[in-house]
């Protein structure tokens, strides 16, 4: 088993000498562990609660089985955790590998309403489109429930997103598990992979310190990065906004090139390389556009909800993308990524498909209609093999 990436500290683990968590059931006639602060979780994750102990298995053999002793209260326990942080995974974690996606943007971008609106296709469409089991794993279960709730039930924006104490924030973990083949009717085997969104506040990219502070960067297998079109100032130009629609004094290529550099630094790219990690460019708020571009722009043909993902209609609205950015007088960011990035792809987005009263925080009153949001996360799962892809002829 190769060395996986901890969905929630980021370190890279071996999936095969995973730790255990005590269950708080001693063995006979002796006490169980009793909760308290653990200081490595709390260090790599933030999470503050009391737990009970984490400790290493006395030996582990390759096929053996999926337990060990409490080496305090000898109560056995098939809770596995990181060996870094301490945090409890699934018992499918190790299996296979997952992609660690990382998602980053400046502030302003949209990236919690994004993240929300992705967690509900996750949840809904996406897990029946490809016959996947999805469910929400980890400790933001309940906030990112409550954001869909506000954003669908009352049609309202959320809170802005808290900047990371000392680089560390809680991810939003789902696990998605599906059929991988099938042997006649004889045997059915099953894949499961963890995703792990990382909602960075827009604060962390406003220095080169607080950017090298997110170490979740290091440990990315690929990455979706969130870019603001409002801070284009010609495609700004093209539309009317609100005072409290832009958000942001980050010029889109400081925040491009702090990643860049961060990327470059921590993943040791030569200078005369390119970073290797797939990079999905979403730019966010594409429904400000809608009446510019027009009906007819290809870009407003949404492309099939149904089957693989289209590697054809993919290329394709990348090429459209960057015909935009050279109309609006941003090649700039175009070459950027061209000149350091191996595999990337442009997608226009919109979480909520129609632009929200700035002012108030409350969401167009038709509802929420999401305009291409799942096809970065899409075109990053084919890259993995974790959905099927196709070429159109």
């Amino acid at each position: 088993m190769s060395r996986l990436a901890c969905p929630y500290c980021y370190k890279r683990i071996d999936g095969n000498r995973l730790w255990y968590q005590c269950t708080g059931r001693g063995a006979p006639g002796r006490t169980g562990c009793t909760p308290k602060p653990d200081d490595a979780r709390r260090q790599w994750t933030g999470y503050q609660d009391p737990v009970r102990p984490s400790f290493p298995p006395s030996m582990r053999l390759p096929l053996g089985p999926a337990k060990a002793d409490c080496p305090d209260c000898g109560g056995t326990s098939r809770v596995r955790v990181c060996p870094n942080c301490h945090t409890p995974l699934s018992s499918n974690f190790g299996a296979t590998a997952s992609p660690l996606i990382a998602m980053v943007g400046a502030k302003g971008t949209g990236k919690s309403v994004y993240l929300t609106v992705l967690a509900h296709e996750l949840l809904n469409g996406l897990r029946r489109r490809f016959g996947a089991d999805v469910r929400m794993t980890g400790a933001v279960k309940e906030p990112i429930r409550d954001y869909v709730g506000s954003v669908y039930a009352d049609q309202a924006l959320m809170a802005q997103t808290a900047a990371a104490t000392n680089g560390r924030m809680p991810p939003t973990v789902f696990e998605w598990r599906q059929e991988q083949s099938r042997l006649g009717n004889l045997l059915t085997r099953y894949r499961t992979t963890f995703l792990s969104f990382y909602d960075t506040a827009g604060e962390d990219l406003n220095s080169d310190d607080r950017t090298r502070d997110l170490t979740y960067l290091n440990s990315a297998d690929a990455l979706i990065l969130l870019l603001d079109p409002f801070m284009i100032p010609e495609a700004r130009n093209q539309i009317r906004l609100p005072k409290e629609a832009v958000r942001s004094e980050q010029p889109t290529m400081q925040v491009l090139d702090r990643v860049t550099e961060k990327l470059r630094r921590e993943q040791g790219v030569r200078s005369s390389g390119r970073i290797k990690i797939p990079v999905a460019v979403a730019f966010a708020k594409i429904d400000a556009f809608f009446d510019v571009l027009g009906p007819d722009h290809p870009l407003m043909r949404a492309p099939s909800a149904a089957g693989p993902y289209d590697e054809t209609a993919g290329q394709a609205t990348h090429e459209q993308v960057k015909a935009l950015l050279h109309e609006w007088g941003a090649d700039d960011i175009d070459t950027h990524l061209d000149y350091n990035y191996a595999n990337y792809r442009y997608f226009p987005v919109s979480a909520l498909g129609a632009p929200p009263d700035y002012s108030s925080g409350a969401v167009d009153r038709n509802g929420v209609h999401p305009f291409r949001v799942s096809e970065p996360l899409l075109w990053l799962l084919s890259k993995f093999d974790v959905i099927p892809r196709q070429r159109q002829p």
